[in-house]
């Protein structure tokens, strides 16, 4: 039987400065697509995949996202307050740590979600886990799994699953979708203050530690105002964010 991470986290600080200038009055996780709050869209994978905790860290205009967390029906969600200090990703979840609890947790980003396939591709993740060879499970996709995306990719990955950076002017495979199992205790030797997530990935590839799991599915991208016109055509298209 599968045991499935029961808390996670959703880095939902940023500043959005791509999305702008919708994001000068909106934060990033609250712009809609399909109708849908790109945090509502994230929210609704982890509760279908019976996640309990979910921490939501806020920081520009972090007000409305709170607001919003209030008036809906995500009112159990737990806020990490970095509206003094924006932390990054690796230094907001240090933070949020004493609410994630001492187990392996998820993390996602508030801006791209995925579609799953047959499959939660979270309980994937949980059934690929493997703590004793792994410090850090990526979610990674490829080729026409991908709408929003025009960079050249984040990663190789061998047989094992074991993941590379990209080689310096080479188009790699696997672009990392947001979505990653992590283990707490990783956190302990790192800096005080900001720092980001690549920190703890770097330290994983020197160990052959940092492994990847492809996608089953769709992911979507939403990093610009361009984007989100992409995605619902997308959506519109026949895809869907309903499925397990």
């Amino acid at each position: 039987m599968i045991s499935i991470p029961q808390t996670a986290m959703i880095l939902s600080a940023g500043l959005g400065l791509r999305m702008r200038p919708l994001t000068e009055t909106c934060p990033k996780p609250l712009i809609k697509v399909a109708g849908k709050e790109l945090l509502a869209h994230n929210l609704d994978l982890l509760a279908k995949a019976s996640v309990d905790t979910i921490v939501v860290n806020i920081h520009h205009l972090g007000a409305q996202i709170q607001t919003f967390l209030d008036r809906s029906d995500y009112r159990d969600v737990i806020i990490s307050d970095e509206t003094d200090r924006l932390l990054e990703s690796g230094g907001g979840i240090k933070k949020a740590l004493p609410l994630l609890g001492s187990a392996p947790f998820f993390v996602m980003n508030a801006d791209s979600f995925f579609i799953n396939g047959p499959q939660s591709n979270l309980h994937r993740l949980a059934e690929a886990f493997r703590p004793d060879d792994m410090d850090i499970l990526l979610l990674v996709a490829g080729g026409l799994q991908i709408t929003g995306y025009d960079g050249l990719g984040d990663f190789t990955m061998d047989a094992e699953g074991v993941l590379s950076r990209r080689p310096e002017r080479v188009v790699a495979p696997f672009v990392y979708t947001g979505v990653a199992l992590i283990k707490p205790t990783l956190f302990t030797d790192t800096p005080e203050g900001p720092f980001s997530l690549n920190l703890l990935f770097d330290r994983a590839i020197a160990n052959r530690r940092l492994f990847g799991l492809r996608l089953d599915g769709e992911w979507l991208h939403v990093g610009t105002p361009d984007a989100i016109a992409t995605a619902e055509a997308r959506l519109a298209y026949g895809a869907t964010t309903t499925g397990l």
